[in-house]
């Protein structure tokens, strides 16, 4: 049974419906680089975040912004609504989960106000980060296309 649970792999969802972009082509220099991690982001289509992995919320700022869930096997995970988005100081985002929480791909995490980010100029792009035990590249063949929430992406070793 041990050996199952070491052999199945994490599934990697979409967490919002929208058309799906390498991280390279993010309009912030800390996304584009990598500097925080591999991933990819998703230019969403709707104004309510999921979770791209099973696992237990490990980060929640009070700011609402950003998520980050740790993965069974260890991987971390952050999903971070737009792009200097922590200037709004919380205004516009709706936590669904609280930190500790224990999540299913799919699962509801934060609901935002696009029209309020829209209204000040913010770019809303959601990236989905591993910043911790994953390594190699997300499945490219998703780029370009329109995904639906939920939507399987990728899966982590």
């Amino acid at each position: 049974m041990f050996d199952r649970w070491l052999k199945k792999k994490t599934e990697v969802v979409s967490p919002v419906k929208g058309v799906c972009i390498p991280l390279e082509q993010v309009k912030d220099s800390v996304f584009a680089s990598k500097m925080l991690g591999d991933g990819f982001a998703v230019e969403p289509a709707e104004d309510l975040v999921s979770a791209p992995v099973a696992g237990k919320v490990v980060m929640l700022p009070a700011t609402g912004h950003a998520v980050g869930i740790r993965t069974d096997k260890g991987v971390e995970v952050l999903i971070h609504i737009g792009i200097d988005t922590v200037e709004l100081q919380g205004e516009g985002f709706e936590c669904l989960v609280s930190k500790g929480d224990r999540v299913r791909c799919g699962d509801p995490l934060i609901e935002f106000d696009g029209a309020l980010m829209k209204k000040k100029g913010l770019d809303m792009t959601i990236m989905v980060i591993f910043t911790e035990g994953y390594s190699g590249s997300p499945d490219a063949s998703c780029y370009g296309k329109t995904v639906a929430m939920g939507e399987p992406l990728m899966t982590l070793d």
